[in-house]
């Protein structure tokens, strides 16, 4: 049992590895004004406090799903602003679906609302359809 032990990698312990034997890439071998290296994916240094330099000229805004949404409409053959207008009016149309699977109508007040909110979920998958028209190629 003690002959494991002192076979066991003390991982954080160790001293950072050689700039020779470190894979060839800015996070890993990028290393701080103070001649510590910098931990993986940090944004600052862990020994002085210094503020990475490099990650934060690399970073930039990934929207979850655009490439998905972008995929989607170069198959359709539609713009951006089509494809999410296409999206907003077939939501629309699911909500005026479900305003009848929600609600119920017991008294004619209660047919006559949920009407109403028929007509005003129908009528913004028009507005959205219509505007996805506008917005095409």
């Amino acid at each position: 049992m003690a002959s494991a032990a002192d076979q066991a990698q003390h991982d954080f312990w160790r001293p950072p590895m050689a700039a020779a034997t470190a894979a060839i890439s800015p996070e890993r071998t990028a290393t701080c004004r103070c001649g510590t290296e910098f931990i993986v994916s940090s944004l600052y240094c862990h020994a002085c406090g210094a503020k990475r330099p490099d990650l934060t000229a690399t970073r930039t805004l990934e929207i979850p799903g655009l490439m998905e949404l972008a995929s989607l409409g170069e198959r359709l053959g539609l713009t951006m602003p089509a494809v999410v207008a296409f999206l907003l009016g077939g939501f629309c149309v699911i909500g005026a679906l479900a305003v009848s699977v929600f609600f119920s109508a017991r008294t004619v007040l209660d047919w006559q609302a949920i009407q109403l909110w028929r007509i005003e979920w129908l009528l913004g998958a028009v507005a959205a359809f219509g505007a996805g028209c506008l917005f095409k190629k």
